[in-house]
């Protein structure tokens, strides 16, 4: 059974955890909406659509934004109990230090356990419909939305001009332009009208638009050669009224959460990554097998060509010297040389961009694998560091706790992007990025937990204005009292 201090402390802990939570969540989605804010411009997404898709997106920060809420609310919930002495009146009762961090040490636990679970069997869910509905997204063509006086390509296979649009429905046209974008084979053909106007279609995958009082060009010469098309006139047929039909079902009918991909590494738990990395090192060793036999190959393939002609030869004495050769020959024999020595220089360069393609997808996969446990161990880490600061700045809100915090985070972000691209370059073992962050902050943490269970002053100022004092006394003037001078 827990405690009234247990109650009290978990309390005060959830307290500023749930506020941090919704505050960085809303800031990494803010981040996503920037970023992304490009794909859902002029693609006809409801806010519904757009809401789901967020949704999605953001549930795979989870994973970032959980250690950090941990870090910052244990900062700032150990600074409280700090700045309104309450951590003196629990040691002066005989309570440890040890004893007040333990039931939210607890709590991290059970915090971190969760993430491992939700990163391991949720995000990977969410992970496979986000990245379909961007893809959805991305081959969607934008709704239309035509502009007066601009061309316009949003109906498949033509383009538009119009210089007036007016209306109640914006239906009402002047000045019309539209010009169809035709292949060699097919023939080229543009339309000029006064006026025209979009009429209601039988069909809703066409859109019907009325056309009075203008000119057909078209010509006559598909799939000629270019003296034909230089030659041949083009055909104009003038109208009063002409109806035209154009087909917009690829913009109706997309389909915006199909799932049409679904062999992504993110889309698996931590079981079934074990079989894809399996998977991905033995394709590697075969891939580097095969380069070794294929190099070798054409390595002995450009030897022999240049040691050509001296194969009958006894001793080295009678090999064919190139001075000796004559001069048609001789450079027949230097070009071909060349030749062969660039195309294996070629083939080096090739197989070894996709080696390294290879070796960073095998990274991708490991790295996302453990990571899975490794953020999960992070949490706790974060606790540790976090309490321990907390309770020896002894300050809570939104003030140093918050620059600490982030400074902390940034630290652990930017050592987690760069051991990510040592192991994505080959560099460094992806088992050993995945974690080396972890095993860099982990000391740091448990001498913070020393430095705070001793009672350390550490960010203490006077503390250092004392040890500075020799040095600074010398460089300041000696003040005497000159009252009697």
């Amino acid at each position: 059974m827990l405690k009234i201090l247990d109650r009290y402390i978990i309390k005060t802990f959830f307290g500023p955890f749930f506020f941090i939570f919704s505050v960085l969540f809303f800031i990494f989605i803010v981040n996503i909406i920037w970023v992304q804010l490009g794909q859902f411009m002029g693609k006809g997404l409801s806010y519904w659509q757009i809401i789901k898709l967020l949704f999605y997106l953001g549930i795979s920060v989870i994973s970032m934004v959980l250690p950090l809420t941990i870090l910052l609310a244990s900062i700032m919930s150990f600074g409280e109990f700090g700045e309104r002495y309450e951590l003196a009146a629990m040691k002066a009762a005989g309570i440890s230090l040890t004893r007040v961090m333990t039931p939210l040490l607890g709590v991290a636990t059970i915090l971190a356990i969760l993430l491992f679970f939700f990163s391991n069997n949720i995000i990977p869910d969410f992970q496979k419909k986000a990245k379909n509905m961007l893809f959805n997204i991305a081959q969607t063509k934008p709704a239309l939305n035509f502009t007066a006086g601009q061309f316009i390509d949003q109906i498949p296979g033509y383009m538009v001009k119009f210089d007036k649009i007016h209306g109640e429905n914006a239906e009402n046209l002047e000045g019309v332009f539209v010009h169809r974008k035709a292949s060699t084979y097919e023939n080229q053909q543009s339309i000029v009208a006064e006026k025209g106007k979009f009429v209601p279609a039988a069909n809703s995958h066409f859109l019907k638009l009325e056309l009075y009082n203008g000119y057909v060009f078209e010509d006559n010469f598909a799939g000629k050669g270019e003296n034909v098309r230089l030659k041949q006139p083009d055909q104009a047929i003038k109208f009063d009224t002409l109806v035209s039909h154009f087909d917009v079902s690829e913009i109706i009918d997309k389909a915006i959460e199909k799932e049409q991909i679904t062999d992504d590494y993110r889309f698996q738990t931590y079981n079934q990554l074990n079989q894809t990395i399996a998977k991905s090192k033995k394709e590697n060793q075969m891939f580097f097998n095969n380069i070794g036999t294929d190099v070798l190959s054409q390595t002995n393939s450009v030897i022999s060509y240049m040691d050509k002609g001296n194969k009958h030869k006894a001793t080295p004495k009678a090999q064919i010297k190139l001075d000796t050769i004559k001069g048609d020959k001789k450079l027949e024999i230097i070009y071909n040389s060349y030749n062969r020595l660039e195309n294996l220089k070629s083939t080096l360069e090739t197989k070894k961009n996709e080696f390294s393609s290879n070796v960073k997808y095998f990274s991708k996969v490991v790295i996302y694998q453990q990571r899975i446990v490794s953020y999960s161990v992070t949490c706790i880490i974060f606790f540790l560091i976090g309490a321990s600061l907390g309770s020896i700045i002894r300050k809570g809100g939104m003030g140093l706790p918050v620059i600490i915090a982030i400074i902390i985070f940034i630290i652990f972000y930017v050592m987690n992007v760069g051991v990510e691209n040592m192991s994505w370059s080959g560099k460094m073992n992806p088992y050993l990025a995945a974690w080396l962050p972890n095993f860099i902050l982990l000391p740091f943490g448990i001498w913070m937990t020393y430095k705070a269970l001793t009672d350390s002053q550490l960010f203490d100022a006077e503390k250092y204005k004392a040890l500075f004092k020799p040095i600074t006394k010398r460089f300041s003037k000696s003040k005497e009292h000159q009252r009697y001078q």
